[in-house]
Formats: structure tokens, sequence, C-alpha cells
């Protein structure tokens, strides 16, 4: 992995925070630049972006940690999903992934190739999310 790579996964993580770029400008970005995903983890505050060569970046996540509730709620998951999709004027990402640790999901691993989210909880409960066309 590049210095450029690593560069470009630390800006794409920033704007998630500062809401600069949206999903789909992110995944534009890092496809472009070799990514073919990366995951989440809200236990350890971690980010890591993965190269298909099995390189990866790992990078502190901004804000506090959350704390995840034991119950994964794959509807509540959903509804956070279909708030983030709307371009709601009170989404954030700090708020998303706030509410996603309070609905028990521990993190969630993004496939560029798979299209599609895998959002789990800490029971390994999942709930999967594909890419809208």
């Amino acid at each position: 992995m590049d210095a450029d790579q690593i560069a470009l996964a630390e800006t794409c993580l920033q704007a998630a925070h500062d809401g600069s770029l949206g999903f789909p400008q992110i995944l534009g970005r890092l496809i472009a630049a070799g990514f073919e995903g990366y995951s989440v983890d809200y236990r350890q505050n971690l980010q890591t972006f993965f190269l298909p060569s099995g390189e990866a970046t790992t990078h502190a996540m901004i804000g506090p940690g959350q704390n995840v509730a034991e119950r994964f709620d794959p509807v509540a998951i959903e509804g956070l999903v279909r708030w983030a999709q709307s371009g709601a004027p009170d989404y954030s990402y700090a708020a998303f992934s706030q509410r996603a640790a309070q609905a028990g999901c521990a993190g969630y691993l993004v496939s560029f190739p798979g299209r599609r989210v895998l959002y789990f909880g800490r029971s390994a409960e999942t709930h999967v999310e594909h890419f809208p066309s």
C-alpha cells in the first residue's frame, strides 16, 4: 500500500465524520484507488481499509468509542441505513454510529466486489444491506 492510498483512506474517514462526502462518493474514491472494502469496529473504535493483496491500513475513528448493546436489533439497523440514505438534514455519521451501537451493532464490513454491507452484533448476528442500484 502506498502513501497516497493511506492518505486517501484517512481523508475518507474524516469526510464521513465531517459530512463533506457521502457514502457513494467515499465508495467511488476508495474503489478508484484500488481498495476492495473496509471494516468498522465500534468496540475498538477503529476503521480498517483493505486492498485485494491483503494489505490494510487501520485508523482510529473520530470521537469516543461506542458502548455496544448486548442485543442486536436488525430492524433498527435497517432503519438507520434508510435514514443515512435519505439525505435527511439531521443525519450525521456520528449519530448513525451511536445509534447503531445502541442497536447492538458491534461493527460492519463493506465489500465493494460484493456490493454489500454486513452489520454484525456481539453474538455474531448479522444484517446485510446491498448497495442501491
